[in-house]
């Protein structure tokens, strides 16, 4: 499909129970975006993606629990989905994900249950 009709788009996935500053939450997904992108620098779509660096699709989701970011990491590993779990230090609290970038409608249904990030 083309980029009109399925968008590569990347989605960050937040968790929303975290009662961190807006600021420090955004840095979680900005971080890990960076490494799902850094990890998979080679891959077409990552270079189509930032091939149009002035059109890059983001989704931000929020993720209620550190439950339900595990049970989606855990689908998205099953499923041989490319991501960037990110993981706070020295803390080491897991506190978002990032896929790598792929045509919307191939990851789309990993997401469709959470709402956007506010």
């Amino acid at each position: 499909m083309d980029n009109l009709t399925d968008p590569i788009v990347q989605y960050i996935a937040i968790r929303s129970d975290l009662k961190w500053p807006k600021g420090a939450l955004i840095a979680q997904g900005c971080h890990a975006s960076v490494g799902a992108i850094h990890l998979n620098y080679d891959d077409p779509e990552t270079k189509a993606y930032l091939h149009n660096l002035d059109s890059m699709h983001k989704i931000v989701v929020g993720i209620p629990s550190l439950a339900e970011l595990n049970e989606l990491n855990e689908a998205l590993w099953n499923k041989n989905i490319k991501f960037k779990l990110w993981t706070e230090q020295p803390e080491n609290i897991h506190t978002c994900l990032a896929t790598k970038p792929y045509p919307k409608k191939a990851v789309e249904h990993f997401f469709k249950n959470f709402k956007l990030f506010k």
